[in-house]
């Protein structure tokens, strides 16, 4: 069974790696996924320098998922690219940037693209857990205006966006032409569904402390809302954007879905941070079951076949 794929000029021997945000924030923690089934990891969202984020308790789990408001907690952006630097030759891996205004960004775009390493760089445009600022991914215009000055300067690496979840018509054509315009890599979707709420009934209370217990969305909650982001930006998008695929990912079914809806690699978030690292063999695992059983030798024999009625 065949479960290779594809970004740019870099291959990877099966579709799964973490989500930005679970267990990737520590050197042990990106270690392990390192040594994993997993064919790549991308580190945490970085900033400039070190973040200690949003005050705890700022991440439940819950029945369907996983509710969070980290705020961008982090080690600073030197660190996650000294990791990259001297892990890069044992499998693809991917920078994760988040700046919390444009010059961090251009800073750190800087950085990376005078980098040696060989390695994917995820322009994440789609933090909903920063305290009074807005997601540049709801901002048509300001992420045209990010894309414009970071391409300036990163102009000969592999780059993507990582994008909020959209989910009016319109606002994916809009997005989709923004896109299109600029050599992107792949697109990243979804981020969580921004500005949840989960109560506890027998303590009346929220879970979360910071935002009044507004959160993030993860699990089972945001699958539906992933996997028509994913089919929509295939569709829109040209095939030189690989998708890549995060919500919802539970088992190897979700990870069936999401490639049947055009996505070329998934990315594992609310589960992984319940089973750890284990998850990733028993999703292969799944998933060549299912291609199995339905005579799919190889992604390519339906990747992006979903069927209409």
């Amino acid at each position: 069974m065949d479960l290779s794929t594809n970004i740019a000029n870099f291959s990877f021997k099966n579709p799964l790696m973490n989500a930005s945000g679970a267990l990737c924030t520590s050197y042990d923690e990106l270690n392990a996924l390192l040594g994993g089934s997993n064919s790549s990891l991308v580190t945490k969202s970085a900033t400039p320098l070190y973040r200690e984020g949003n005050p705890m308790p700022r991440y439940a789990e819950t029945p369907l998922g996983t509710i969070n408001s980290m705020g961008l907690a982090n080690q600073g952006f030197d660190f996650y690219l000294n990791f990259i630097e001297n892990n890069y030759h044992q499998k693809p891996l991917f920078l994760s940037i988040a700046g919390l205004c444009l010059e961090d960004n251009l800073a750190m775009a800087k950085k990376a693209h005078e980098s040696k390493a060989e390695f994917l760089l995820e322009l994440n445009l789609s933090c909903p857990n920063i305290m009074g600022k807005p997601q540049t991914g709801y901002d048509f215009q300001r992420t045209r205006e990010v894309l414009e000055q970071v391409f300036e300067i990163y102009t000969d690496k592999p780059l993507g966006v990582k994008l909020p979840p959209y989910f009016d018509m319109v606002h994916f054509e809009q997005m989709a032409e923004i896109l299109k315009q600029f050599p992107l890599s792949f697109v990243t979707c979804i981020n969580s569904i921004g500005n949840g709420l989960y109560i506890d009934a027998q303590t009346e209370s929220v879970v979360i402390k910071p935002k009044d217990g507004f959160g993030g969305l993860g699990g089972e909650y945001v699958k539906p809302t992933a996997l028509a982001n994913v089919r929509k930006f295939y569709e829109l998008l040209p095939k030189s954007i690989k998708i890549i695929g995060c919500g919802g990912i539970l088992s190897g079914k979700d990870v069936f879905e999401h490639l049947l809806c055009g996505a070329s690699m998934v990315q594992v978030g609310s589960q992984l941070m319940k089973e750890k690292n284990q998850i990733f063999s028993r999703l292969e695992k799944e998933l060549e079951e299912i291609m199995y059983k339905k005579n799919y030798s190889k992604i390519e024999d339906f990747k992006g076949n979903l069927k209409s009625l």
